[in-house]
């Protein structure tokens, strides 16, 4: 009897799995011939180590090469849509579509943390609509599409789900190049440049998290995190920027 009992709930387990992920696969316009992939992008570290011992993996594999051929599409992307710009207005439209921010608030729009794996307390924690875990959710469910339809099916789930809103992103006020904006303000301030000092490198190289400090005259006035350091002297001069009114 015992064993009936567990093989039916195996059974209603693997079912339900099968039926969200068909329902996640509706939502990013993609069907996966190999869905253990999807699957696999779903699983957030908390809930591997929540079943340890399992033979669970997380999704970070998956993230990482997400990460990697998201790169190359946005950028052979900006480099053919913007023939006429210098590398560094690429760099920096790139570094906004990339951002954990943005990649988050793609996340959401497909609704991704509904499908996440956590574990019980980074779920009641509120894990499903945390930025770090929903952009990093998002590299490798693209990930995932990439080792099971190859390039192009990547370069159309990038283009239907990020690409598209190229011109909202870039047009929104909320993000604005905030050093720029900073740097005008020390300027007629006559308080000089701002100068940026990374105070913190976090996490293997792949996937490092750093955080930076922006001083003027000496003081600090914000500190920020991010995927790269340009982010992360984004952040910070966004937190200076509110500390001095100005934004």
């Amino acid at each position: 009897m015992i064993g009936i009992l567990g093989k039916l709930s195996s059974w209603f387990a693997s079912n339900g799995t099968a039926t969200e992920l068909r329902a996640l696969e509706n939502r990013i316009a993609y069907s996966f011939r190999r869905p253990a992939l999807l699957d696999q992008a779903l699983k957030h570290r908390s809930h591997v180590y929540a079943h340890a011992g399992e033979g669970i993996a997380s999704n970070e594999r998956l993230e990482f090469l997400g990460d990697a051929v998201l790169d190359l599409i946005v950028t052979e992307h900006l480099y053919r849509r913007y023939p006429d710009r210098h590398e560094g207005d690429l760099t920096q439209v790139k570094s906004l579509l990339v951002s954990k921010t943005i990649l988050a608030d793609t996340a959401r729009a497909i609704q991704i943390g509904d499908y996440l794996h956590l574990s019980k307390e980074e779920s009641h924690a509120g894990g499903r609509a945390r930025t770090s875990i929903l952009g990093d959710a998002f590299e490798a469910v693209l990930g995932a599409v990439y080792l099971d339809g190859g390039l192009a099916a990547a370069e159309a789930f990038v283009d239907r789900h990020l690409l598209s809103s190229l011109d909202d992103i870039t047009s929104d006020g909320n993000h604005l190049n905030f050093k720029s904006t900073l740097l005008e303000h020390t300027q007629s301030e006559g308080q000089g440049h701002p100068r940026y000092l990374v105070h913190a490198e976090e996490g293997p190289d792949h996937r490092k998290t750093f955080t930076v400090e922006v001083l003027v005259e000496g003081d600090q006035l914000g500190l920020g995190r991010g995927r790269s350091k340009k982010e992360a002297q984004q952040m910070a001069a966004r937190e200076a920027l509110t500390k001095l009114g100005v934004s």
